[in-house]
């Protein structure tokens, strides 16, 4: 029996390699998306590029993205590939609302045109639910975004429930609160606070400068919403489902916690720059997963604060190593 064959695209990105490894475990033949501006930066996957295939691409292009779903023609596509960052959604409004809005709809045309049967997963935001007027929020709860990259995942979200109904596309999404690991970037607030406290414990950085800590988050693992994610697409029919931890934790909570981790108390090295607070803001977002639960019995195993470990134990093994090369 032939393997089933899967296409990420966004494969080197956190989500796309955590789903990658998910795939081959699951004896997936695992394909790739891959832009110019991520070559030299395969970090994420350079410990399994020998067991993936790689075609290059961009979501900007749709001649690129019809040639590789053409080439590989894959049972299941993941979109793992966006501009995720809603602070340089800000900055970037235009870049946003295509790559993360109106690329999916690229996507599913060529899905449409080439073979209908090819399953289609969309990941989305719980940013899109913005300033919420209940909390927490499930699938149908009233989608009020706050930032361009909130709007375009909404943009993107309709057009996947679009070419599930329209044209019978098994197009199914997942409304993903925060999920984090050690494969974030220091550009997103949880990598920016595991990293610099580790940092700061070995001399390595004086100061961390902060927007607003206030914020309660969902936090979750990535890695764990991937597996999700896999499921998602094992269902009989296509579906929406929010995917959380169900609990929320502040801003400052993380800090203290990682800066206590390390053995420093946080207040003595963080400060905060209002250049940092972004102009949108969002209510308490909290997932109400229980569709999920129900349906498929999603329950996240990993929470809050084995979240922070995991991400303090990766930072502390990087930063030493890097100190005894030098």
């Amino acid at each position: 029996m032939s393997k089933k064959k899967a296409l990420i695209m966004g494969i080197t990105g956190q989500d796309g390699s955590y789903l990658a490894e998910v795939l081959l475990e699951k004896d997936y033949e695992v394909h790739g998306l891959i832009r110019r501006s991520a070559t030299g930066n395969t970090c994420n996957i350079d410990h399994i590029m020998d067991d993936i295939e790689l075609h290059r691409g961009d979501l900007s292009d749709a001649p690129s993205l019809y040639s590789a779903i053409n080439t590989v023609r894959p049972d299941e596509i993941y979109n793992e590939a966006d501009q995720d960052h809603a602070g340089w959604s800000y900055s970037v409004v235009d870049y946003a609302s295509d790559i993360t809005g109106a690329a999916p709809g690229r996507i599913l045309e060529i899905i449409r045109q080439i073979d209908p049967k090819i399953k289609f997963f969309q990941p989305l935001t719980s940013n899109m639910f913005g300033q919420a007027e209940e909390c927490p929020q499930n699938e149908e709860t009233k989608l009020m975004p706050q930032s361009p990259y909130a709007c375009a995942k909404a943009y993107a979200f309709m057009l996947t429930r679009y070419y599930r109904q329209v044209h019978n596309i098994f197009a199914s999404t997942a409304i993903f609160f925060n999920h984090e690991s050690p494969r974030r970037t220091p550009s997103y607030v949880s990598r920016k606070i595991t990293q610099a406290a580790v940092r700061i414990s070995l001399g390595l950085q004086d100061k961390l400068y902060l927007g607003d800590i206030e914020p309660e988050i969902d936090f979750g693992y990535a890695k764990e919403y991937m597996e999700t994610a896999w499921k998602i697409m094992q269902q009989d029919k296509p579906d929406d489902f929010v995917i959380g931890t169900g609990e929320a934790h502040s801003v400052r909570e993380l800090m203290e916690a990682a800066f206590k981790a390390v053995g420093l108390n946080a207040d003595d090295y963080v400060e905060i720059d209002p250049k940092l607070i972004r102009p949108g803001k969002t209510s308490t977002l909290i997932a109400d997963y229980s569709k999920a639960n129900k349906i498929f019995g999603y329950e996240p195993k990993v929470k809050y604060k084995d979240l922070v470990r995991i991400m303090i134990e990766h930072d502390q093994k990087q930063q030493s190593a890097q100190v005894s090369k030098s």
